[in-house]
Parts: C-alpha cells; sequence; structure tokens
C-alpha cells in the first residue's frame, strides 16, 4: 500500500531518463556504486514527491474515477501520514544522493520536489490550462541530475537532453487528458482539453510533438553522436508526429491512449539510443 502511494509507473520514465546523461556523461558506464546511489536516491526522491502531491489533491482525487482508489482517498492511509512519508523519502534521498554522488545532485533532486510540490501541484495546475508546460520542468530535472551525478557540474548537452523531456511532458499529458477529459471536468482541473476542447488540444499535441522530435535531433550540435542515434531519434521521432497527426484528425480517447502509450515509447527508445551510441561510437 505504501508503495502504491509513491505512483511506482510515473518513477519508472523519470528513472529512463536518469542513467544515459550519466553514460554520456562518463561517455561510458559509471561506477556500479554511483549507478546504484543515484537511481535508489532518485526513486525515493520523486516516491516522496509522489505521495505530497496526492496528499494535496486527495480531495479532488476523491472525484476522479482514475484517483478515487488511492490510499490516501481509501483511507487505507492516513493523510498525514502520508504526508510524514513523502517527506521522509526526500529527505533520505539528498542524504543519499549527497554521499553517493555530490551535493549538485542532491540539491538538484531536491529542487524537483519542491518545484513539483509548490510551483506545479499548489499554484499552477489548479489555476492555468498551462500548467504542464510550465509544470513538466520538474520531471525534466533527472536529466540534470544524471549529468551532474557524474561530471558535478551541468553542460550544454545535458540542457538539450532536459529541452526533449521537457518539450515531449505537454503532449504526453495532455493525451491522457484527453483520455479522462470528464474526470478533470468533475474536479475542476483546467486541463486544455477541458478547457479550450480536444480540436484545441490535439493541434497543442502535435506541435509539441513536432518540436521534440526536432530538439531530439539537436544533440548533435552539442556532441558527437553516431549515425545509431540519428536514426534512432528519426525513426521515432517520425513515429510520434504520425500518431499525432492521426490523433489531430481522429481525437478518440482510444487514439488519444495510443498516443500516450507510444509517447512513453519514444521517450524510452530516443534515451537509450544515447546510451548505446556511446559505446557504439566509443
Amino acid at each position: 500500500m505504501w508503495v502504491k502511494l509513491t505512483k511506482p509507473r510515473v518513477i519508472e520514465l523519470l528513472l529512463v531518463t536518469t542513467v544515459p546523461p550519466m553514460i554520456l556523461a562518463q561517455r561510458g558506464m559509471p561506477s556500479i556504486g554511483l549507478l546504484v546511489g543515484v537511481l535508489v536516491g532518485g526513486t525515493l526522491a520523486a516516491g516522496g514527491a509522489n505521495t505530497i502531491n496526492s496528499y494535496i489533491e486527495r480531495d479532488r482525487d476523491r472525484l476522479m474515477e482514475r484517483t478515487m482508489h488511492r490510499p490516501l482517498v481509501t483511507g487505507a492511509i492516513k493523510p498525514l501520514h502520508g504526508l510524514v512519508f513523502g517527506i521522509a523519502l526526500n529527505a533520505i534521498a539528498f542524504v543519499l544522493l549527497w554521499s553517493t554522488a555530490n551535493l549538485l545532485a542532491a540539491c538538484l533532486t531536491l529542487s524537483a520536489t519542491l518545484f513539483y510540490v509548490f510551483v506545479y501541484t499548489i499554484w499552477l495546475k489548479p489555476r492555468t490550462d498551462q500548467n504542464i508546460v510550465i509544470g513538466g520542468a520538474a520531471g525534466a530535472i533527472p536529466v540534470l541530475v544524471g549529468w551532474a551525478a557524474v561530471a558535478n557540474s551541468l553542460a550544454k548537452p545535458a540542457w538539450l537532453l532536459f529541452a526533449v523531456v521537457f518539450l515531449w511532458t505537454p503532449a504526453h499529458f495532455w493525451a491522457l487528458a484527453i483520455r479522462y477529459r470528464d474526470d478533470y471536468a468533475r474536479a475542476g482541473t483546467p486541463m486544455l482539453p477541458v478547457q479550450r476542447g480536444v480540436d484545441a488540444a490535439t493541434k497543442q499535441i502535435l506541435a509539441y510533438a513536432l518540436i521534440t522530435s526536432l530538439t531530439s535531433l539537436a544533440l548533435g550540435l552539442a556532441i558527437d553522436v553516431g549515425l545509431l542515434y540519428v536514426t534512432a531519434a528519426s525513426l521515432f521521432g517520425v513515429a510520434i508526429v504520425a500518431l499525432a497527426v492521426d490523433l489531430h484528425r481522429n481525437p478518440t480517447p482510444q487514439r488519444a491512449l495510443r498516443f500516450f502509450g507510444m509517447s512513453n515509447v519514444y521517450l524510452l527508445g530516443v534515451f537509450a539510443a544515447v546510451a548505446v551510441d556511446v559505446f557504439v561510437t566509443r
């Protein structure tokens, strides 16, 4: 039940975007100790952030079919206990990352939690349909954490990969919001498909899918990448844009969910290509 509170399926994507930047910064495989420390620390921090998010949104979650079975809604875990648990996870994560990586990585991880909780969850999400455009920065910070854990600094390749995740997030999330549009409307959450309609949302999804694909190719401007990465990023980019076009032409909940799933594959594919390309070109 406590694990469910941390939303582990969301954490998986964050970890996918952490390891490849570590490999790119190292130009090879980082030490096992560093990898384990960063992955465990990142998991604890993300789980803590998700738990605090569940605490803040428990009343809205009660109104949504997709979230009404979460532990803080059903009463399986008391809200105060959940809040303390979330804060404790982030405290442990900070100490672990500082001790196994460096202070920069630890501070970046903490900043992701603070941004997600205070900027996105509390400020933006209830107030604007552009909430995920800005709030999505929190989910892109693990890219910087991975690079910083190895280099103890930040460089242009890290920021470009950060931009890929940042730009990828709105289209990914809006597709899910189309599928659960009635849920968000019932909860009074001003998601883009609720506020401006599905047609406007699919146009934005297409635009962000195209920009994300082009940004992924810009990595070659900052660092030498091989044909493997360029080919993979191009193919995944064509696939995600094609699905965005299909969704815009036929904006059904089923197609929205298919785009949502493919967007996960896109991110996994592009970041896996980053890692594999390092070993191939080396």
